[in-house]
């Protein structure tokens, strides 16, 4: 039994941490964080990500991607229901996320602030954090195309729907090149500024809520997102409407530089430079050889004594 006074057990509630070492609580405010404790959060969760193995990787962005065909499915349907509603057409638009998120799946854009802030704090390889992220997007694009392809070959979806669905990609082709990658800018933007509040409330109902009302806002204000728009322009190409390197280079390539530069830009560096980053102590910063050119990062972990956890337990 604990000797602590009701109020010594409240303030060590309130600056307890997890066993990574990140806050589960704010210092100042038990339920609420500091920027520095946000961001040391960050650190803590993309100390796992960079740690995980290749095949997780690509396993889990490719179920982040199927689920993304969530997302274009719902918003296919609804727009065709109210063809000139984009308020009541982007409803569902925010479902394949919510599915993503919540379930913890990779997702690219969610990587543009993770990885990059254990970067920046020299904790991870700039070849470590490519290799996430490439690994990561080739599964996302992989699981849109098995999805888009379903649905292209398929009665999943009505004509009036599939018709819907070709129009996501005519109006991004219909858009100069410049307006996609900015518009693409402001989605990465929000997205990567999903994580950074993802990490700073500590509900599910708010996370949901958060969820919700940014992925709405990208649909109804026409910016873009690089994961659907994978999905909206290989359903495109797989329905015969238009050759894949033209619409991969003329609509995906400005999506997919501007949620990048948006994401990483506007988000990890201005978010980085107002914290102290402070570091955890048992994860050594890497020189400037090893940040260029090694595979390292995070912590080092050891492996579990199945025989010793089988004993502590009997």
């Amino acid at each position: 039994m604990s000797d602590d006074t009701p109020d010594e057990a409240v303030i060590r509630e309130s600056t307890g941490h997890a066993e990574s070492g990140a806050p589960t609580a704010g210092w100042a405010t038990g339920d609420r964080f500091s920027s520095e404790e946000v961001f040391q959060r960050i650190v803590a969760s993309a100390d796992e990500e960079v740690s995980t193995g290749t095949r997780e990787l690509l396993f889990s962005g490719l179920a982040a991607g199927f689920a993304i065909v969530l997302t274009f499915l719902a918003h296919a349907v609804v727009s065709a229901a109210f063809p000139n509603n984009a308020l009541v057409g982007s409803l569902l638009y925010p479902i394949g996320f919510m599915y993503i998120i919540l379930g913890r799946y990779q997702l690219y854009t969610e990587n543009t602030l993770p990885p990059v802030a254990l970067l920046l704090t020299r904790l991870a390889s700039l070849p470590l954090v490519a290799r996430v992220w490439t690994v990561v997007l080739v599964g996302n694009v992989l699981g849109a195309a098995l999805g888009a392809f379903v649905l292209a070959n398929t009665h999943v979806l009505s004509p009036a729907a599939m018709a819907a669905g070709v129009e996501f990609t005519k109006s991004g082709l219909d858009t100069a090149w410049w307006d996609v990658f900015y518009k693409a800018l402001f989605a990465g933007w929000l997205v990567a500024g999903v994580v950074w509040l993802d990490h700073a409330v500590r509900d599910s109902v708010t996370r949901l809520l958060l969820i919700y009302v940014v992925f709405y806002t990208i649909s109804v204000t026409e910016l873009y997102h690089v994961v659907t728009s994978a999905a909206d322009a290989l359903f495109y190409v797989f329905v015969g409407e238009g050759a894949l390197l033209a619409v991969a280079y003329e609509f995906w390539l400005p999506v997919l530089l501007g949620n990048t530069i948006g994401g990483v830009v506007l988000v990890a560096l201005v978010n980085y430079g107002q914290a102290e980053r402070q570091r955890f102590p048992e994860i050594r910063e890497l020189s400037t050889r090893e940040w260029l050119f090694s595979w390292r990062g995070g912590r080092e972990r050891a492996p579990i004594d199945v025989e010793d956890t089988g004993s502590e337990g009997s």
